[in-house]
């Protein structure tokens, strides 16, 4: 590649970004002629017509959409590249993106955010509450937080707090004309708080036990999609809830809830912060990365 390609090329990204030579230009510091100059001159060296003109409009053709897609990855990592050395100043700078599901923004985040916030006070961090799965690349996200058993295969992956286990609860008013279960069999006969997933399907109950695992497909007369709904629900008498021991544990130490199938609730791995896996990595996912393996919560579930 000759080196007037590279300069041609950054200028083809930024016309095909903004879809006009003028905007492009002024983004460049340079003339629209030097825009149509550069263009031309990569259409030449290609033998292909990268963009589509009008005296209204610009478009991309079929080979510049496929030459965009290609410069994608490249420009991220000069953009990586060129932060990279940035870090080598004292501290690490710019936006930290984060999709995080509510549960664990509740239970294992929060307590990093104030002491990274104030070790790093030059990185901002921006945190999208979402229980949806999201394509981190895509959507401009740096990293997110979901349980380990969630997790794409080609993700790195570091642990973020201890530890989670579920508990089965419901206030005292509820046993008040219900049986206690004592196994997840004699839950068809109660009235269960659903959840609702992203996906829209329902959760089915797990549970585990000295190796045997069962999945119990509850019913029940409220569903919700939100884990403080269901808390409430449950906190008010209306049925059985399934959540996280950290969501509930003070409302179990307080007598306004009772907890039942406690043996067959055992911990599993909980939440990990996952990323994807680059050979440069922007300086503030850094810090977050370094910090958070040097500062392990392990109450933060609790």
């Amino acid at each position: 590649m000759e080196r007037a390609d590279l300069s041609n090329l950054a200028v083809f990204a930024t016309v095909a970004e903004h879809l006009s030579f003028r905007r492009a230009g002024r983004v460049l510091g340079i003339s629209p002629s030097a825009v149509s100059h550069a263009i031309r001159g990569l259409e030449e060296r290609l033998h292909v017509p990268l963009l589509a003109r009008t005296t209204r409009s610009v478009a991309l053709t079929t080979a510049g959409e496929r030459l965009l897609e290609g410069l994608g990855p490249a420009f991220s990592g000069i953009d990586m590249a060129l932060e990279a050395v940035a870090a080598l100043r004292d501290r690490p700078v710019g936006p930290l993106r984060l999709t995080v599901p509510r549960s664990a923004a509740q239970l294992v985040l929060t307590p990093y955010v104030a002491p990274f916030s104030a070790a790093f006070p030059d990185v901002v961090l921006d945190v999208d509450i979402n229980d949806r799965f999201v394509d981190l690349v895509s959507s401009g996200f740096d990293a997110g937080i979901r349980i380990g058993e969630s997790l794409e295969r080609d993700m790195v992956v570091t642990p973020l707090g201890p530890p989670l286990r579920f508990a089965a609860v419901a206030a005292p008013s509820y046993f008040v004309n219900h049986k206690v279960p004592h196994s997840p069999s004699e839950l068809s006969g109660h009235r269960c708080i659903r959840r609702r997933q992203p996906s829209g399907n329902f959760y089915h109950w797990e549970f585990d036990r000295e190796g045997a695992s069962l999945e119990v497909e509850v019913d029940g007369p409220l569903i919700f999609n939100d884990d403080q709904l269901v808390l409430e629900a449950a906190l008010a008498g209306a049925g059985l809830a399934l959540l996280f021991e950290g969501h509930v544990a003070p409302y179990i130490e307080a007598g306004r809830l009772v907890r039942v199938l406690e043996a067959w609730c055992e911990p599993f791995p909980g939440f990990f912060l996952y990323y994807p896996s680059r050979r440069l990595m922007r300086p503030p996912l850094r810090a977050f990365i370094d910090f958070v393996r040097g500062n392990v919560l392990c109450g933060a579930s609790r």
